[in-house]
């Protein structure tokens, strides 16, 4: 009883209140333990990995959509009914989903369920068993999936945005498992990717309204006995692990080498990207350009794990005769998610705003913004046009898209959006418009964190992507701080001088293509 009291006090010793009602705690194995702890109903746990689209290369591209799709499967505890019985009896809502820099495991409840909640969590997380009964009966649907996503431009074109300003690298990954990857997918590409990067250092166990010590032992119980070992070396799984199931939940590969490459051996297979491979069948002019070289070539977990983004920029034109409007997406290279610089482009993207033409809403919801009374006000067939803003942890897209209707002509609707950039980089903002973006921005971020799914995946993304979690209260302050001149500043950096030798990203989708955009850019001093 004595030596359980000094081991509580110890790990309550190691936690770090960094303020009133967050703390967070790194177990022995490097796992961290984060609760934000206020007062509700409900309670959200979520397990984060630190893996995704941008940690795979050729011989394992989609194996993230892979592992989501086979998440709340089949475990080496439960079977699939076992599973949703469980997830049944908890009552709550339990998701997963993967994104480019990560991969979530998630679940909303009352909290008298936390400690299931997290056990099933860490069951699926840990030790799914990846059955080639499991892994065939998702073939089907990952294709339908990649098909319903191609016939829907909105949908489709920020991927290939990403695939174009990223070129063949990291963040240029695709989402979903592309057409000709899914046969590729079996048990040992799976299980490999699985070990190499489900490792504890790699791992936070998030919770919203969950007392912290409770959190703490529910994580020594369900992820106290991953090991963390030197990165792991270059070496496949033995046949002999692959069939135990092995996994970042099996002691043996905890202090085993962690996979690289599939079981046959082969890495030189040629993967395509997400517009080639799933939309061959509805453009196939499209894929005669941007084909990536063969390689031989494996990198090892250091390389994939440590190599940074790299932005390309570029133009692509997507071609379809039969396309009820035409699309223009403008993109450039802005800060990472650890720049304090992200306050002022994010304030940047409200102040641009945008929306539909008859869905913009009343004030505060977009209908004072320059792209909605600039743009949508004053050109009827321009159908939507925003701003957006990818951020990730070292690098971001920022940019405008527009729909519109053929009869525009897209090299003119590009000009009309290369001149809103222009005009932030002539004349300061003037304070009240600041200051209504300042405020926009403030006010969404507070009512998006009052649900408590995102204030758990809020938390958890922090502390996966900058290893730090920034307060609301501070991120409140940075925005409140925002000046006309960072504003200025921002915006000569990812589009105006200071962009010199950096391509924009432009991705033309419909009827025709815009004419020179470099020349259109010029004309107006963006993208320099």
């Amino acid at each position: 009883m004595k030596a359980a009291r000094a081991g509580a006090l110890t790990r309550r010793a190691l936690s770090t209140a960094l303020e009133p009602q967050f703390q967070v705690t790194t177990l022995p194995n490097k796992l961290r333990v984060a609760t934000q702890n206020a007062p509700g109903h409900f309670a959200s746990v979520g397990v984060f990995v630190d893996t995704g689209p941008r940690y795979e290369h050729a011989a394992t591209l989609g194996a993230s959509h892979f592992l989501d799709r086979l998440a709340y499967k089949s475990t080496r505890n439960r079977s699939a009914d076992d599973m949703m019985t469980a997830i049944d009896r908890i009552g709550g809502q339990i998701v997963s989903s993967s994104s480019r820099e990560s991969i979530m495991y998630q679940s909303s409840h009352f909290p008298q369920h936390t400690a299931r909640a997290v056990e099933l969590l860490a069951d699926a997380a840990l030790n799914p068993a990846l059955t080639e009964e499991e892994i065939d009966a998702q073939r089907d649907p990952s294709l339908w999936e990649l098909r319903e996503l191609t016939s829907k431009p909105d949908a489709y074109l920020p991927e290939t945005l990403h695939a174009v300003a990223f070129h063949e690298n990291t963040l240029g990954h695709p989402l979903l498992c592309t057409e000709d990857r899914i046969d590729s997918m079996d048990r040992a590409t799976l299980a490999n990717f699985h070990a190499t990067w489900y490792r504890p250092e790699r791992m936070v166990l998030a919770g919203a309204g969950v007392p912290h010590e409770e959190l703490l032992e529910l994580a020594h119980k369900h992820f106290g006995h991953l090991l963390h070992t030197p990165l792991p070396a270059e070496l496949p799984l033995s046949s002999e692990q692959i069939a135990a199931g092995a996994g970042a939940g099996s002691p043996r590969v905890s202090s085993a080498a962690a996979p690289l490459v599939s079981s046959n051996g082969s890495s030189s297979s040629v993967y395509k990207t997400l517009s080639r491979a799933a939309s061959s069948y509805l453009y196939p002019s499209l894929f005669e350009q941007n084909t990536p070289a063969s390689t031989s070539y494996t990198p090892s977990f250091r390389e994939l794990a440590t190599q940074p983004s790299r932005y390309t920029g570029g133009h692509r034109y997507v071609a379809d005769s039969e396309s009820d409007f035409n699309h223009v997406y403008l993109a450039f290279l802005g800060p990472p998610l650890k720049s304090p610089k992200v306050y002022a482009m994010a304030t940047l993207q409200i102040l641009l705003g945008g929306g539909g033409a008859f869905s913009a809403g009343g004030p505060g919801k977009g209908m004072y913004s320059r792209l909605y009374t600039h743009i949508l006000n004053r050109h009827a067939q321009v159908e939507h046009c925003a701003s957006f803003q990818h951020i990730y942890s070292d690098a971001s897209l920022f940019g405008l898209f527009a729909t519109f209707s053929p009869t525009a002509g897209s090299s003119v609707v590009l000009s009309h959006l290369a001149n809103q950039l222009s005009l932030l980089l002539r004349a300061p903002v003037p304070q009240p418009e600041l200051q209504r973006a300042k405020n926009q921005l403030m006010s969404g971020l507070v009512m998006a964190l009052e649900s408590r799914a995102v204030e758990v995946e809020d938390l958890g993304r922090q502390l996966l992507l900058q290893e730090n979690r920034v307060p609301l209260e501070e991120m409140c302050a940075r925005i409140r701080a925002v000046t006309a001149d960072d504003l200025k500043e921002v915006a000569g950096e990812m589009f105006g001088s200071s962009a010199a030798g950096r391509l924009p990203t432009v991705v033309v989708y419909g009827r025709e293509d815009v004419r020179d955009w470099r020349e259109t850019l010029y004309a107006y001093g963006v993208g320099a």
